[in-house]
């Protein structure tokens, strides 16, 4: 696990808590913040996870190298 994906892990459960938090305190702008950390976190896995698959290639695909 890469540092991407575990900072896309950490804020989508802060993005969680903070979701949860809006819907109990019926304030829907943390409700709407909490639902905006959670699909960053999404994307930063979704980008450690690609970072990850290029690092087992090299970053080069094998056919093209020497």
């Amino acid at each position: 696990m890469n540092k991407e994906q575990l900072g896309g892990k950490l804020d989508e459960a802060k993005g969680k808590v903070k979701e949860q938090i809006g819907k109990v305190t019926n304030n829907p702008g943390t409700q709407a913040e909490g639902v905006i950390d959670q699909v960053i976190g999404q994307v930063k896995q979704g980008y450690g996870n690609f970072k990850e698959e290029l690092n087992k290639d090299g970053g080069v695909n094998k056919e093209d190298k020497p």
